[in-house]
């Protein structure tokens, strides 16, 4: 069966987006960019909410500029033909290999793990993660941790989850003081 990870950068202090709504505290660096990008690879669809959707469309048209250098054309390349699942309530069309969710995010899961297909489900968005945290459908949790505290926004977990335990599969220090945290749900 394909597992279900939830992967995004976080402050130390857990937030996903700080609380005036930037994230500018996230780009990498060109040793994380590179981790995301072997990271993708194992990504057999991408489950979206509207924000990061909307955030990754650049990278739909990114391969048109002439100035990007290899490793964003190497993300490019793999990112933009990658299916993805966009959960939206005012959206009504979405670009590339995207497509809308007909049904909730259980619902979609459900539906892509009986599926054939390879590679991971992955999930990027907190409220989204939220709701498949909420079903039980969550198989890992991987955090890219930033070394900045921002002082509220959006959480990384959702406040009001039930209690998970945790197995700590992967550790990773950058030598830029980023810090990777893979767990998996203990079953």
């Amino acid at each position: 069966m394909r597992k279900v990870t939830y992967s995004m950068n976080v402050s130390l202090d857990g937030y996903i987006v700080g609380p005036d709504g930037n994230f500018n505290w996230t780009a990498p660096d060109e040793e994380v960019f590179r981790f995301w990008i072997d990271e993708i690879r194992q990504v057999g669809v991408h489950l979206l909410g509207r924000r990061l959707y909307e955030t990754m469309l650049y990278w739909e048209t990114a391969d048109q500029d002439p100035t990007l250098d290899d490793s964003d054309r190497e993300w490019t390349a793999l990112w933009n033909p990658l299916p993805k699942v966009v959960f939206s309530n005012t959206l009504s069309a979405v670009q590339g290999h995207a497509r809308l969710a007909s049904g909730s995010p259980a619902e979609e899961i459900e539906r892509l793990r009986a599926e054939p297909g390879e590679g991971d489900i992955a999930i990027g968005g907190a409220t989204l993660a939220a709701e498949a945290a909420a079903s039980g459908l969550i198989d890992e949790y991987q955090a890219m941790v930033h070394p900045v505290l921002v002082g509220g926004g959006i959480p990384f977990f959702p406040q009001d989850e039930r209690r998970v335990d945790l197995e700590l599969v992967e550790t990773r220090t950058f030598s830029s003081k980023f810090v990777y945290l893979r767990h998996r749900v203990a079953r």
